[in-house]
């Protein structure tokens, strides 16, 4: 008979091992955990919100017998998705959809625009310049000449068309273009935690400033909680 503490660290060994084997298929193929460095999505999601993304609801290239007996989908106008970045692949950025393969996208005065019909995105999307309108004309700073009046622009089969819902502050397919389909990660789906205080801007900088930052986090923890957040669902 093995020693009793001998038997309790193997268990213990083993099931923290099982335990970091799951979490790991868990996180690369089915939910993945996301948080938000920026504003470009404001109010929607805000700086400091942690998301649970879903990988596996339009991340594989299914046959139709797999369609029947999982519950994958396509892409759909206004999912809120999880891609890499086109001009840093390295970096993971979330947006809305706007555009599907071969819609046409104008934006005319701020007024968006899909395949020619006005779209009403007043529930989500936020204009805080709405008091000044740029032409895009060449003389204008690249910044603001597609801001407020972009394309027309169809969208390449396979590709997406994405737009932060902070329309006036966002980085995003009007600038760098559509997204192709292996780029896209996953779909929001919740709120699991929402933090008020300092948030990491995704860039490395060294282990002793992440420690920092954790410790930083860990001492506000109760007071920068945006508790009423919690397990929301995004939409």
């Amino acid at each position: 008979m093995e020693d009793k503490p001998k038997y309790w660290l193997r268990e213990y060994f083993e099931a923290l091992l099982i335990a970091g084997i799951f979490l790991g298929f868990t996180n690369t193929f089915l939910i993945k955990t996301f948080y938000i460095p920026s504003g470009s999505m404001k109010e929607t999601l805000l700086i400091g919100d942690h998301l649970f993304v879903n990988r596996y609801l339009f991340g594989l290239n299914s046959s139709p017998w797999e369609q029947r007996l999982t519950p994958l989908r396509d892409v759909r106008r206004g999912d809120i998705v999880i891609f890499k970045s086109l001009e840093s692949p390295t970096t993971d950025l979330v947006k809305r959809c706007i555009g599907l393969p071969g819609d046409e996208i104008q934006i005319i005065d701020k007024q968006l625009l899909v395949n020619g019909v006005a779209v009403d995105d007043s529930s989500y999307a936020s204009r805080t310049d709405s008091g000044r309108t740029f032409p895009n004309r060449r003389y204008i700073d690249p910044l603001y000449r597609v801001r407020d009046n972009y394309g027309p622009y169809v969208v390449p089969e396979d590709h997406f068309f994405f737009l932060g819902d902070n329309r006036d502050h966002s980085r995003d397919s009007r600038y760098w273009g559509a997204v192709p389909r292996h780029y896209l990660k996953g779909r929001a789906l919740m709120i699991y935690w929402s933090f008020g205080g300092d948030v990491p801007d995704g860039q490395w900088v060294s282990y002793g400033h992440k420690m920092k930052q954790v410790l930083r986090t860990g001492g506000s923890f109760f007071t920068k909680t945006r508790w009423g957040r919690s397990f929301h669902v995004v939409r």
